[in-house]
């Protein structure tokens, strides 16, 4: 008799036979959480500095969060945008009012608010009569994997057997407001300028305030939209509710994500009065986008955060968590850069470091590695000093350790 089709697939290199193979898997399942804290399906411990990639921003099972997620799922989970959905318009009230802006469009993922801003920005310039518009894209960005946000990112891995790309992209290098100036002097058809505020998978890159100033100041000047992806740094993770504000300026146009639902799939295209009236009926939409559950979630996440001081915690206890490791990692050779803002640090190492991910694991803490060598820490926002010393002294000991052995040959 042959053996089933599952006995067949199933090796222990491939615990998930039937699922596509995309990711790089550590092997291990998670069961449960509670607070900062989770546990696999063993029975392990593990302190969460990953917090889903910047998504669990209440951390995990929150006593006011969990009870309003059930009650909506048993009033409404999903309509459709046929009808109102008037918690849409709580959760894009909310949002211009804590971000000086006009309107939102809501979506499910970073990926579809960065497609729509690349949308918005085409039709802005095609509607000045600029038939092939072009958007003026960042060295080191990450905006997506679709064909559209994949051509605006700057990683030619992620890019790697997917062309051609999408023409309309030019790209500069970050903090580099001279280069900007030339593509301004040397290109008509530019219409918008998008970056993140904060570079994540790129490397925990923070644009510096005085950049974003003077690029605030160049699009206005050259009639360009100032597009800003906050997916992973908006939210509060910086401090601030989005890093731009730490810069004192207001974009055009915001795409959200990530931390908005506190681990329900969301997103958002906030606009200014420039860009929010550019999509009319028919222009674009979403099935699941701004569904009940999704759009309770924002505005539970954001009413705990204003109740709870979240922002200021995430300030406070990031600040201690970067110094925590820029003084046990001072002087260790190997060590480059320890950086970012409230709770995004990134710990950039002189070689690649992925080892450090299972090994962190091993030692109970969850993290990330991105761009090869920056080790990424984005915790949630309710972390407290307690954990964030914890997080130091796990952490701290595994990278100069790594640092130690000898470098692996290429």
């Amino acid at each position: 008799m042959n053996a089933p089709e599952s006995a067949v697939l199933h090796t222990p290199a491939r615990p998930m036979p039937h699922v596509l193979n995309t990711y790089g898997r550590l092997p291990l399942a998670l069961s449960h959480g509670q607070g900062c804290w989770v546990w696999d399906t063993n029975g392990k411990k593990y302190l969460d500095g990953l917090g889903g990639i910047a998504v669990n921003t209440l951390g995990h099972n929150h006593p006011r969060l969990v009870p309003a997620l059930q009650e909506q799922i048993a009033k409404l989970i999903h309509s459709s945008n046929y009808y109102e959905v008037p918690l849409q318009e709580q959760l894009a009230a909310r949002l211009c009012e804590l971000s000086g802006l006009a309107g939102a469009f809501f979506c499910s993922t970073g990926l579809e608010a960065n497609e729509a801003a690349l949308k918005i920005a085409r039709k802005f310039g095609h509607d000045k009569g600029i038939h092939r518009p072009e958007i003026i894209v960042y060295e080191g960005a990450f905006h997506g994997r679709s064909i559209a946000t994949l051509s605006a990112t700057a990683n030619p891995k992620v890019q790697a057997g997917f062309g051609p790309l999408v023409e309309g992209f030019v790209r500069v290098p970050l903090n580099d407001l001279a280069a900007v100036e030339e593509v301004a002097r040397s290109n008509p058809n530019v219409v918008a300028v998008f970056l993140e505020t904060i570079q994540g998978e790129g490397g925990i890159h923070p644009s510096r305030w005085e950049y974003l100033q003077g690029l605030r100041a160049l699009c206005d000047r050259q009639g360009w939209l100032m597009m800003l992806d906050e997916v992973q740094c908006g939210i509060g993770r910086t401090g601030k509710w989005f890093a731009h504000q730490w810069a004192g300026i207001v974009p055009d146009v915001m795409p959200l994500a990530k931390g908005l639902g506190s681990g329900v799939p969301i997103g958002a295209v906030v606009a200014g009065p420039k860009a929010a009236n550019i999509f009319q009926p028919g222009n674009h939409g979403t099935t699941f986008g701004g569904n009940p559950l999704a759009m309770r979630a924002g505005v539970e996440t954001l009413r705990i955060m204003e109740e709870d001081g979240v922002m200021a915690n995430a300030a406070a206890v990031g600040k201690r968590l970067s110094d925590g490791l820029k003084q046990a990692l001072e002087g260790v050779p190997g060590v480059v850069e320890v950086r970012g803002a409230g709770l995004m640090i990134g710990i950039e190492l002189d070689r690649p470091c992925g080892v450090i991910l299972q090994r962190a694991a091993d030692a109970g803490l969850m993290l990330s590695v991105t761009a090869d060598r920056v080790i990424r820490l984005v915790p949630p926002l309710i972390l407290s000093a307690d954990e964030a010393a914890q997080i130091v002294a796990i952490l701290a000991p595994l990278i100069c350790t790594f640092l130690s052995e000898p470098v692996a040959a290429a």
